[in-house]
């Protein structure tokens, strides 16, 4: 871990649902401090470290950004907001075998997101929802973020 990593990220707690952001109770959220760029790489290294391969990449601030005037917004919502899906086969094999509709879990997303008058404090947030996933998304996020 690099100095600047060290200096620039700020872990507020794996699990702490910290409803900055107006995140909702079944999203757990913890700040970073530092650039969205870096944050990202950093979170995308957790995954790839778990052997994990991202499958999408979604450029919600984009998307909302290039659609807000045909939906009648001039809201700016995001500086910068990604969010990052992946599965684990062994989990959701796990989860589904004990339960068929646990399909709705898979893929996993980690989303990550800074707010225009911010930009140096990057969000990640996930859902919860199912134990095994949520302590493999907690350990992802505290890997990143330590």
């Amino acid at each position: 871990m690099t100095g600047v990593r060290m200096v620039r990220v700020l872990f507020a707690g794996v699990v702490a649902t910290l409803c900055a952001g107006g995140a909702s109770a079944d999203v757990v959220s913890a700040r970073a401090k530092g650039g969205f760029g870096e944050v990202k790489e950093n979170v995308v290294l957790a995954i790839q470290a778990k052997g994990f391969k991202i499958d999408y990449t979604a450029h919600i601030g984009n998307m909302l950004e290039r659609t807000g005037k045909d939906v009648g917004s001039t809201k700016r919502v995001f500086g910068n907001a990604e969010a990052l899906q992946f599965c684990s086969a062994v989990v959701s094999r796990k989860v589904m075998e004990q339960k068929a509709s646990n399909i709705a879990y898979c893929p996993y997303v980690i989303a990550l997101y800074t707010l225009p008058d911010d930009p140096k404090t990057v969000y990640v947030v996930y859902r919860k929802g199912l134990p095994e996933v949520d302590a493999l998304l907690a350990d992802i996020v505290k890997e990143a973020l330590q």
